[in-house]
């Protein structure tokens, strides 16, 4: 059972940089395919006025509720290890993260509800051992928040939505290079053995 979520959590990372990668390019006309493999605030956002609302909640929601339970569950069981995974990834750690791990100490329940969507908030709390009902709870209540704030957000901004991917439109597939290129360069450091 462990090794099969460590597979599904980085299938998730992998199929998320994808999908957070060519987002641009294609929310547009593959919304679906989008958030299937990427739910990120910004692919929800931006995919509102091309999705109907059902398909967006669904799609979104069972999107965000996998991730955060697939890194809930290696917070709780793999611990340091996975934090230590977590700061090899990211190198050297940026204040936010140890915000986040004192906000998590001080009020767990209200971020995993503010920030449903984090994985650090997710396996932070599974590895401070958070109940497990408790978790899903909070976490199912902060995805229909952020689902519906998103959604709604996305309608009272549909039209400028439109207007800045048609805009983008021209240049996409260079945006969407563009992200791939940064992406490997965040890998290829992350890779680098630390200068002392």
């Amino acid at each position: 059972m462990r090794k099969a979520i460590l597979a599904l959590t980085t299938m998730l990372f992998v199929i998320g940089t994808i999908g957070s990668n060519i987002g641009p390019a294609l929310i547009d006309e593959k919304p679906i395919l989008v958030l299937i493999l990427s739910s990120r605030n910004r692919n929800l956002f931006g995919s509102v006025p091309y999705i109907d609302l059902f398909p967006y909640l669904i799609i979104g929601f069972t999107r965000v509720l996998v991730a955060g339970v697939a890194l809930y569950l290696v917070g709780r069981w793999y611990g340091k290890t996975a934090l230590g995974w977590v700061e090899g990834n990211m190198g050297e750690l940026p204040k936010i993260y140890r915000s986040l791990e004192r906000a998590v100490d001080k009020a767990g329940s209200v971020m995993v509800v503010l920030m449903p969507g984090s994985n650090i908030v997710c396996l932070l709390v599974g590895h401070r051992r958070m109940e497990p009902r408790r978790f899903i709870s909070l976490l199912m209540l902060g995805i229909a928040i952020k689902l519906v704030v998103l959604w709604q957000g996305g309608q009272l901004f549909k039209e400028q939505i439109k207007d800045f991917l048609n805009y983008v439109e021209k240049y996409q597939w260079w945006v969407v290079g563009l992200l791939f290129v940064v992406s490997l360069l965040h890998s290829a450091r992350k890779g680098r053995p630390k200068s002392d």
